[in-house]
């Protein structure tokens, strides 16, 4: 049976490659994502595929082999990143201000020879595989709430998802048992101080001034209360205040994202934030608005159903294949499917003669990794319904 899906895989590797370059060519942001939908549903009624618009823009189509069988999930994500391209790439987006510079474009194509040789094979198999087509997986809280609340996953027994991963090489996997990413929540930080003159400091509460102790102060919640055996990040990403070089401003704005694995760290990195925040300000006579906002959960992968991606892979792919990985404390929506139904997550190395790294403008992923990613989750659907 492998053999056979081996030789289609081969003979269908060259449109896996221009279907992922149409997709790369028509980016949608978060809950934009109608030029990719449209070809997408458009691929799996060709295939006389049944599929049903769900979520705005989200998919949901399903293989039906023969009676009798499990159910098992597939998912896709569909958004690109509010991004302007760089580089000079044929396909290069021709929509400004949205590029696919996290390899959803692939994850799509990938999905979109899963299902024609799942269809090519309906009568081999029994059970159904279902196709999770999701919007906003890169803007939370993401599309994921949204799929499962109008039945995406209804009658599902178990799910997979894949992401390229261009730290890793080209045809390799990387997978957790357990926890493999982070919880990712976001905050904002308002510091209230008092406007005034630059060359009148005294006659002023300088909201500058107090964002700056905070950035470095905030720090000591990750180095002095966490246990240092349990990783957390905090990162501030942008500060925006004031207008000119001679005013002292009212206020300052922090933006930054928070990411642990234990829900006790989280707990803990929720509670020191504002307390520090609040303090530090205080002490310098201005005020603190603290906003924390939860987003995606822990991605926790099953360990039975890591145990079934690891030997197919190594089927599939060869022994080799399969590397040895860290939890990472990127976060990702398929975290809330695994809340729900057993499965897992995996990066699919594809990085072989790539430069610039996820979420770089001029990003770009290998794509001789695409024919064998659509073999392995091919694969992969069709042991775990045998």
């Amino acid at each position: 049976m492998w053999d056979d899906l081996r030789r289609d895989v081969g003979t269908m590797a060259g449109r896996i490659v221009a279907w992922r370059r149409d997709l790369h060519r028509h980016p949608g942001i978060a809950w934009q994502e109608e030029w990719a939908s449209h070809y997408l549903r458009e691929h799996f009624k060709k295939l006389g595929v049944p599929v049903k618009k769900m979520a705005g823009t989200g998919l949901r189509a399903v293989v039906k082999g023969r009676p009798g069988g499990k159910t098992v999930a597939l998912r896709t994500d569909m958004d690109a990143l509010p991004l302007e391209e760089e580089g000079n790439k044929v396909y290069r987006s021709l929509n400004p201000g949205a590029a696919h510079s996290c390899a959803h474009d692939g994850h799509m194509a990938v999905m979109m020879a899963a299902a024609e040789l799942l269809a090519r094979r309906k009568g081999a198999f029994k059970g159904n595989v279902v196709f999770v087509c999701q919007p906003a997986e890169e803007h939370p809280p993401g599309g994921a709430i949204k799929m499962i609340e109008e039945g995406a996953l209804e009658g599902v027994d178990g799910i997979f998802g894949l992401h390229f991963w261009q730290p890793l090489p080209t045809g390799t996997l990387g997978i957790v048992r357990g926890p493999m990413m982070a919880q990712s929540d976001n905050i904002w930080i308002t510091v209230k101080g008092r406007a005034g003159h630059g060359a009148l400091p005294h006659t002023a509460i300088d909201p500058v001034f107090v964002a700056a102790q905070l950035v470095v102060g905030l720090q000591s919640v990750v180095s002095r209360n966490v246990d240092p055996l349990k990783p957390a990040v905090l990162t501030f990403g942008a500060v925006h205040g004031g207008t000119a070089n001679n005013i002292i401003p009212a206020e300052v704005k922090l933006t930054g994202t928070v990411r642990t694995l234990d829900l006790k760290v989280q707990a803990l990195m929720k509670k020191r934030i504002r307390e520090v925040a609040e303090a530090t300000c205080a002490a310098f006579g201005a005020a603190a608005e603290v906003v924390y906002e939860e987003g995606y959960p822990v991605l926790v992968n099953d360990p039975a159903s890591v145990d079934l991606v690891a030997g197919v892979a190594k089927r599939a792919l060869g022994e080799e294949s399969l590397l040895a990985i860290d939890p990472l404390l990127g976060g990702e929506d398929f975290a809330r499917y695994l809340q729900e139904i057993p499965g897992a997550f995996f990066f699919f190395g594809a990085g072989d003669g790539t430069k610039y790294p996820h979420h770089h403008p001029a990003f770009d992923f290998d794509e001789k990794a695409l024919a064998p990613a659509a073999f392995l989750m091919t694969a992969l659907a069709l042991e775990y319904l045998a």
